[in-house]
C-alpha cells in the first residue's frame, strides 16, 4: 500500500512539475502571435475582470493568513482555496485578454516609469516562479502533508501575496492612474 501512495505522490508531482512548465510556455507562445484573434468587443473588458480579480485573490490570501494565524483551519482552508480558484480564472482570462487585445501601453513619465517597469517585471518573474510553489503547496494541504505544506509556504505565500498585490498596482497604474490617452 504504501508503494502505491509514493508511486501517485511521484505521478502528483511529475505533472505539477509538467504545468509548472507548460502554463509559461503556453502564455509565452499566446502572447507572441503578431495577429490578434477577434472574439468579440467583451474581451476589452477583460482587463477590468482580471484587475478585480487579482484583488480579491490579495483579499483572500491575507484572510488566509488572517485565519491560520487564529488556528481556524476551516476558514484558512476556503480562503486559500478561493484565493488558488481565482487564480485559475485569472489564468483564463489574462490568455483570452492577450490572445484578443494588443497590450497597453504605459503612459506615466519619468520615475514613475521606472517603478512601473520594476513592478511589472518583478510580478512576472515571480509569476513563473511561484506557480509549482502553490501547486505543490495545495498538493500537500489536499493530501494532509501539513508539515511539507508548511515547509514550501513559508516561500510560496509571501511571493503569491506579491505577485497578487503587484498585479493589482500595476493594473492601476496602467489603467486608472496613467490610461491610454
Amino acid at each position: 500500500m504504501q508503494n502505491v501512495l509514493e508511486k501517485q505522490e511521484k505521478t502528483s508531482l511529475l505533472t505539477i512539475n509538467i504545468v509548472s512548465i507548460a502554463v509559461p510556455l503556453v502564455v509565452a507562445i499566446l502572447l507572441s502571435f503578431p495577429n490578434k484573434l477577434y472574439l468579440g468587443e467583451w474581451t476589452k473588458n477583460l482587463s477590468h475582470i482580471i484587475g478585480f480579480i487579482n484583488t480579491l485573490t490579495t483579499v483572500l490570501l491575507i484572510a488566509g493568513l488572517f485565519f491560520i494565524k487564529q488556528n481556524n483551519i476551516k476558514f484558512h482552508r476556503i480562503a486559500m482555496t478561493g484565493a488558488f480558484s481565482l487564480g485559475s480564472l485569472f489564468l483564463v482570462c489574462y490568455v483570452l485578454y492577450h490572445l484578443s487585445n494588443p497590450s497597453n501601453k504605459f503612459n506615466g513619465e519619468g520615475a514613475v516609469r521606472y517603478v512601473y517597469l520594476f513592478l511589472l517585471i518583478s510580478h512576472i518573474a515571480l509569476s513563473m516562479i511561484v506557480l509549482p510553489l502553490v501547486l505543490r503547496a495545495m498538493f500537500f494541504a489536499v493530501t494532509g502533508k501539513i508539515a511539507q505544506h508548511k515547509s514550501i509556504v513559508k516561500y510560496a505565500y509571501p511571493i503569491w501575496l506579491y505577485v497578487s498585490a503587484t498585479g493589482v498596482i500595476v493594473y492601476l497604474l496602467l489603467y486608472h492612474i496613467f490610461p491610454a490617452k
